[in-house]
């Protein structure tokens, strides 16, 4: 088995994990099968109980697990789907060393770091290898972090034992005082990474400018790495030409040569679609109450820009603060879009943007919190003024109530509903133009679902209820008198990819340029 392991040094969101996705797409252009494995060193875990503000988006794969963003951004760019055992934190390792200790599994032994804990990560990690060319780790953190030592022992061990090759992620700064690129903090990061037992083998320098050639070479000589596998990552257009940029320079040849193997590299169909000229912008708003830190919608954005692809459209995002909310600040957008959350933060500046969009004919796409609220406002429009979600309010008529099976919760963690399962789409609806078929799988987390009482009562004001689940949940409510009103219960932004956008984000953009087109037929601005 050969395996890449790829760590970062001197701070975070240099974009080891994009990084981590271009290279595996390289070699997967090249024939090779990738698993991709996303190491945490937080004690969490999982990531389902973080405040998106803290780590980022919660991603959703099919077996339900709640995991880091950036086994997100392996499934869009491999198109494969993962499994929870794709995630390695921190509190899994010790969880299940403690749990062997428990047991006795260690025969009365002292259950240290080494070997106990290094080797329940390399376990871990072996455990999904299997049947595959290449298994490429993200050493999440920054080396230097105390948390991060017992995985870079780990690696440095499972170095001596399988056939691995390190790249290291390091920034290279340009202060705008002097306007020269500095290297002494990638040197710093090298030295520590060393210090750790690992000798980089390739260097990727992220960097805002084009890696001048002569601090190409000093970073090649302080930092002890062959010229030609220093590599320069500056700043992209979007995320998706980063294999290509690491293309040009060769970086899967280089690779594949540092394990013996020659090969050539494509990506041609991937560089067409992305690169597929743009006939029209759509500016879109997202209504949400975490704008503050983009990572937090990270799924919906880049499920944005699959779509336009699609479209051949500029998606335009406009963060829209619910706190704050005016139709003002709605007036100016081809469409809205309500993703998903918590808490009742915010609730009614998003019921406010739903009900603008239902009202003023602005192409709605409402996800899963979205969705909820999108009930609670189309109650209100049939009558039931005091309409609201158990979530946000007790005191009024609840058209969103919790599940069941969260009722009498004594603990938070994986225990709403979570992870793929199917839905049934009736035919002759939006829904099932878009989809095309009767049923769907699509990712799920939420704790609260429609209220039966009331869908005669929806129906009968021109509501209709196009998914549901095996069992009656409703899963997919849309307006068809509307040009686009449509919501899921489920997360489709989480099953988006760069060649095979989500059919809901696809619909919403192409109801988005059609606004903007009859606009602009129009005369409006």
């Amino acid at each position: 088995m050969r395996y890449i392991i790829v760590t970062g040094g001197v701070l975070s969101g240099l974009g080891k994990g994009l990084t981590t996705a271009s290279i595996a797409k390289l070699l997967q252009s090249m024939g090779y099968s990738v698993n991709p494995i996303k190491v945490d060193p937080y004690v969490n875990i999982d990531a389902g109980t973080m405040s998106p503000i803290e780590h980022g988006e919660v991603f959703v794969l099919d077996d339900g697990g709640e995991v880091d963003q950036d086994l997100g951004n392996y499934e869009r760019f491999l198109d494969i789907s993962l499994t929870r055992a794709h995630n390695v934190t921190t509190g899994k390792v010790y969880q299940n060393v403690i749990h062997k200790e428990r047991k006795g599994d260690y025969l009365g032994k002292t259950v240290q770091i080494i070997p106990h804990i290094t080797n329940e990560i390399k376990d871990l990690i072996r455990a999904t290898a299997d049947g595959h060319d290449f298994v490429i780790i993200e050493v999440g953190g920054t080396v230097g972090d105390i948390e991060s030592m017992p995985f870079l022992e780990a690696v440095r061990q499972l170095a001596n034992e399988e056939e691995v090759r390190f790249v290291h992620v390091v920034p290279i700064l340009q202060l705008s005082v002097v306007g020269e690129q500095k290297t002494k903090p990638a040197q710093h990061s090298v030295r520590e990474l060393m210090a750790a037992g690992i000798k980089p083998d390739v260097l990727v320098c992220r960097t805002a400018t084009p890696l001048q050639a002569e601090v190409k070479r000093k970073v090649a000589q302080f930092c002890n790495v062959r010229e030609d596998y220093v590599i320069e990552n500056r700043d992209a257009p979007d995320i998706y030409h980063i294999p290509l940029l690491l293309r040009d320079q060769q970086v899967g040849k280089k690779i594949l040569s540092l394990f013996g193997i020659d090969n050539v590299s494509a990506l041609t169909a991937w560089e067409q679609r992305i690169s597929a000229p743009k006939t029209v912008t759509v500016d879109i708003g997202l209504v949400g109450k975490y704008t503050k830190l983009h990572d937090s919608y990270v799924s919906v954005l880049e499920a944005l820009h699959h779509a336009g692809y699609e479209a051949g459209a500029e998606v335009c995002v406009h963060w829209v603060e619910s706190d704050f909310l005016t139709t003002e600040h709605l007036s100016r957008y081809d469409g809205i879009l309500v993703p998903g959350g918590f808490g009742p933060r915010g609730a009614e500046g998003k019921i406010q943007a739903i009900k603008y969009a239902r009202e003023q004919n602005v192409p709605f796409l409402g996800l899963c919190y979205g969705f909820q609220l999108a009930i609670v406002e189309f109650a209100r429009y049939c009558g039931i003024k005091n309409a609201v979600s158990s979530e946000f309010d007790e005191d009024g008529t609840a058209v969103i109530d919790f599940l069941e099976s969260q009722k009498h919760l004594e603990a938070m963690g994986a225990t709403m509903r979570l992870g793929s399962s199917k839905v049934l789409v009736k035919k002759g609806t939006k829904a099932y133009e878009l989809y095309g078929t009767c049923d769907i799988f699509e990712r799920h987390r939420h704790r609260l679902e429609v209220v039966h009482d009331f869908i005669t009562l929806y129906e009968g004001h021109g509501g209709v209820f196009s998914g549901s689940s095996p069992d009656g949940r409703m899963e997919i409510f849309e307006i068809p008198t509307h040009p686009y009103f449509l919501c899921t219960q489920f997360h489709p932004e989480f099953k988006s990819r760069v060649e095979r956008p989500a059919p809901t984000f696809k619909g919403f953009v192409q109801a988005c340029v059609k606004r903007k087109q009859g606009d602009a037929a129009n005369g409006a601005c």
